[in-house]
């Protein structure tokens, strides 16, 4: 084991412009020890002895996220770590773990009082040291925190684009094998002898009643019997087929007036291939808009992504619209929302201004708070998410409500503390809140919660102009 010694101590970037007889005062209050290979030197929960000084050796540091132990780094010889002068956090974070045979030094926390009281330039220097660290720490958890926001995200996503994927892949297969299936359709018209004029007012009915996009809101009792009496009605014509085309004819809102008019204009030998030429027509219609709806689901998608990163704009503030960050942050999350079976109420007020804001941090501040409100609702198996925003003088307040069971109130005071999580492990990081808390007041605001079963609200505010 080294000597501790004020020359030794003053190898340490931190310590290098202490005087010594601080630095002899430190080692005289110290303890020297040598850790074992794998010894576990601090562990989540428990209290601090004190400060580290790390002489030889190496300790590796993890925290508890995601339900898992992850890699934070290492400290080295000439390194500090533990509790340090004015810091809040005398209880482990995460577990640090000699990761070979290591010599520390130990300022007891018991005596952290007189040393502030009594050595100014040992403090100040530990001080710095603590201020490093929470810089460095606090970049370190919100980029962990955004990459376990994305997590969240993706896997939603990742079904929300499957879906119309498949879909066009599916429908364009099917309009494939349809067109390949048209050759003897296209026989039977080519046959038909009709005049012009009633050319044209087949025509012009047909394409008029498939521009018009009529709603067909009908009950399934409602719609079977307009199929069957469309049916009847084809097979008094004699028309082949008559049972699907009575299908496609009921979901473009066909009626028997408009079977009727084109009865009127078309010779009677030529109403099963016109009939099933018009179907035709309707069922590569109906795949074509299938097709459509798909690709422009995953082009909102796609925009709801870009939107929601911000990945297009800069990190500092500029104005915009926060109900477009809000919309989006429900896009992403619309696959937990329609899982959880939850209600959507949006009230949000349409005079609000443009809001000088970082939008891809608030992102994560919506992302955080209606992730936790529908973990909240899970239990009940649905429930209401209720979302507000409206301008309070020259403050926009968003206040996002969920009718789950409640915060318990013994626990209420605790929900930004860094770390601490009500969910089971590996479900929550105890990152979120904390995070929330800490984007909201970047932004010069507050955020409160108010809580009794079946109404648990999180109101944040903050300057429309920054």
């Amino acid at each position: 084991m080294q000597d501790c010694t004020p020359t030794l101590l003053k190898t340490f970037e931190a310590l290098k412009e202490v005087p010594e007889d601080q630095l002899q005062w430190l080692i005289d209050n110290s303890i020297c020890k040598m850790l074992p290979d794998g010894e576990i030197l601090t562990e989540p929960g428990k209290p601090l002895a004190g400060t580290y000084f790390i002489i030889s050796g190496r300790m590796r540091l993890y925290l508890p996220i995601g339900g898992v132990k992850r890699d934070m780094g290492d400290f080295k010889p000439g390194e500090i770590s533990g509790y340090l002068p004015y810091s809040r956090g005398k209880i482990g974070t995460g577990y640090s773990m000699a990761l070979a045979d290591t010599q520390i030094m130990l300022f007891p926390i018991e005596k952290m009082n007189e040393m502030i009281r009594t050595q100014f330039e040992l403090t100040q220097a530990l001080v710095h040291v603590m201020t490093n660290r929470v810089r460095n720490f606090t970049a370190l958890q919100q980029q962990n925190e955004k990459m376990l926001a994305l997590g969240k995200l993706s896997a939603g996503l990742t079904h929300e684009l499957n879906n119309p994927a498949s879909a066009i892949v599916r429908d364009s297969e099917s309009l494939l094998k349809h067109l390949q299936l048209e050759p003897q359709s296209f026989k039977s018209v080519i046959a038909i002898r009709m005049e012009p004029e009633h050319v044209d007012v087949v025509t012009k009915k047909l394409f008029r009643v498939m521009s018009e996009k009529r709603e067909v809101n009908l009950t399934l009792k409602q719609r079977t019997a307009k199929e069957s009496e469309l049916t009847d009605q084809f097979d008094e014509m004699g028309i082949e087929n008559s049972d699907e085309i009575a299908e496609n004819f009921v979901e473009f809102g066909f009626e028997t007036e408009d079977i009727d008019l084109f009865k009127h204009h078309i010779p009677r030998e030529y109403f099963s291939p016109i009939f099933n030429w018009i179907n035709t027509l309707l069922v590569t219609e109906r795949m074509v808009q299938d097709i459509g709806e798909s690709a422009r689901r995953i082009a909102d998608l796609v925009t709801s992504v870009k939107t929601y990163t911000h990945m297009d704009q800069g990190q500092e503030k500029q104005y915009a619209d926060i109900r477009i960050g809000i919309k989006n942050t429900l896009q992403m999350l619309i696959y937990k929302i329609k899982k959880g079976n939850i209600t959507m109420v949006k009230s949000f007020d349409e005079t609000l201004p443009p809001v000088k804001a970082m939008i891809g941090e608030l992102n994560q501040v919506w992302t955080n708070l209606i992730d936790n409100a529908l973990d909240a609702m899970e239990a009940n198996g649905k429930g209401t998410l209720t979302i507000k925003t409206e301008k309070d003088k020259e403050f926009v307040r968003v206040s996002i409500i969920d009718d789950g069971p409640g915060i318990p109130e013994d626990i209420r005071s605790r929900i930004f503390d860094p770390f601490f999580t009500t969910k089971e492990m590996g479900k929550g990081t105890g990152l979120g809140l904390e995070v929330v808390q800490r984007i909201v007041k970047q932004h010069n605001g507050s955020i409160k919660v108010l809580s009794e079963p079946g109404h648990t609200a999180f109101i944040v505010c903050f300057p429309i102009d920054g």
